[in-house]
């Protein structure tokens, strides 16, 4: 029998497909040439690490893109650019983790920012027609904790919050520093690829009937 009793998916390239290469096609069609240096599919830098961890709001990353750019950009040309990040959604792995609800504590904890959580937290986020929290107990995000995975201490405010324990909880993340982490607290692992049906893994981790 599984001792696991909670579960903690990151967002992108876990729920969410990714395509970094068409965000940073968009960004650069800004006029964000360094864009490359900058813009990354697990830590970010610069003025996108600022948004992530919540030190500038929307309007204040639309104003210090404007200055890269050279011209004033739109909070909608900005959030257009965001949403190349996103490929897919499978409806599937949606409906896999509202099984899981029925037997576990299933958590969100995601480096993201206000451009793409806004509109997960819309109905447009799931080809079901539900926003982002229909699907968890509860959402742990960079920009609204202040704090950006791998830092140890947005793990310790998941764990603290929630009331769960790390030895009970497994933890889906695709990147490889987030995972080593998740794994140091204590916490049981699984580290898919972008893009990857992760239902089989999961359920061996959880040791559920096939």
């Amino acid at each position: 029998m599984s001792t696991i009793k909670n579960i903690v998916f990151d967002l992108g390239g876990v729920i969410i497909d990714l395509d970094i290469t068409r965000s940073i096609q968009r960004f650069e069609e800004l006029g964000i040439d360094n864009i490359r240096e900058i813009l990354d599919p697990y830590e970010q830098r610069g003025v996108f690490l600022e948004l992530e961890r919540g030190d500038l709001d929307s309007p204040a990353f639309c104003r210090a893109l404007s200055r890269y750019a050279g011209r004033e950009l739109s909070n909608k040309e900005v959030e257009h650019a965001w949403m190349g990040f996103i490929v897919d959604i499978p409806q599937y792995k949606l409906d896999y983790i509202l099984e899981l609800r029925k037997s576990h504590k299933v958590y969100l904890l995601s480096n993201t920012n206000p451009f793409i959580f806004e509109w997960a937290q819309t109905p447009a986020f799931s080809p079901a027609g539900f926003p982002i929290a229909h699907y968890f107990d509860a959402t742990y995000v960079s920009y609204k904790i202040g704090i950006t995975k791998p830092d140890p201490r947005i793990f310790e405010y998941l764990l603290n919050d929630s009331g769960i324990i790390a030895s009970e909880t497994l933890f889906v993340d695709d990147g490889e520093r987030n995972v080593a982490v998740g794994r140091s607290l204590g916490m049981q692992t699984c580290q898919p690829r972008n893009g990857e049906d992760w239902r089989e893994a999961v359920g061996r981790l959880l040791q559920l009937p096939g």
